[in-house]
């Protein structure tokens, strides 16, 4: 099973941006769709994006134009950039690939 490790979260005001990272164990990273979900409190968890081992993505209407996903194969890295940032975005987010999830980590958006 792969192990997934996030970072980069934390507490942003609103407008402001966060880059999530997830470093991925193992091999043939390349060969797997990677993505990140989000879970708030009391909702349950949801997808935010996809991204390919071809590298097409796909998000959720809710980020769309605001956040955007990209990987690394040779570093076995995937990402999230998100901007503008607004309070609705806060939730803990997982790193996801379909063997396994990651810890999560904490994003806050303060209005």
């Amino acid at each position: 099973q792969v192990q997934l490790v996030e970072s980069g979260g934390g507490l942003v005001q609103a407008g402001g941006s966060l880059r999530l990272s997830c470093a991925a164990s193992g091999s043939v990273f390349s060969m797997y769709a990677m993505g990140w979900y989000r879970q708030a409190p009391g909702k349950q968890r949801e997808m935010v994006a996809i991204i390919s081992s071809s590298g097409n993505t796909n998000y959720a209407d809710s980020v769309k134009g605001r956040f955007t996903i990209s990987r690394d194969n040779a570093k076995k890295m995937v990402y999230l950039q998100m901007n503008n940032l607004k309070p609705e975005d806060t939730a803990v987010y997982y790193c996801w690939r379909r063997d396994g999830w990651g810890q999560g980590t904490q994003v806050t958006v303060s209005s």
